[in-house]
């Protein structure tokens, strides 16, 4: 059940195809030049004052966020495992949130919006215009 979930793409009709199509090339470019791109090149002076998150470490929590905000974002522009990588920077921003002291309006609004974004993509799925449907289109 899980492996259907992470792995199928619903044929949808074209305007759902090309939703989705926005929403990940949206979603996914957003996100990596100014959170992704900056974590990842300045990995050596940040990772002393990242937040530990949940006690894993600084230099850990750093690593999952570049991992999830740069290489998960190119994954979502691709369309490729669209839905893994849409739960990981989902669960990035609900961090985000959470460093943030959920504070989901004003000055960290823009950490609600990623998160409505990726919600929206795990449940819409990577639609036709994806490499997910060219691998996965087994039956279509």
């Amino acid at each position: 059940m899980i492996k259907r979930f992470f792995l199928s793409v619903n044929k949808g009709t074209s305007t759902s195809n090309l939703t989705a199509l926005v929403l990940r090339l949206g979603f996914g470019i957003l996100m990596i030049p100014k959170h992704g791109y900056a974590k990842l090149v300045g990995f050596n002076e940040l990772k002393g004052q990242f937040v530990d998150f949940m006690g894993l470490g600084s230099t850990l929590s750093l690593g999952l966020a570049v991992f999830a905000e740069f290489f998960c974002s190119i994954l979502l522009v691709l369309g490729l495992f669209t839905r893994f990588a849409a739960l990981s920077l989902l669960i990035t921003s609900l961090v985000i949130l959470s460093v943030h002291d959920w504070q989901i309006f004003g000055k960290y609004e823009l950490g609600t919006a990623f998160f409505i974004g990726y919600l929206a993509i795990l449940i819409q799925g990577p639609g036709k215009y994806s490499l997910d449907y060219l691998i996965f289109k087994k039956g279509r």
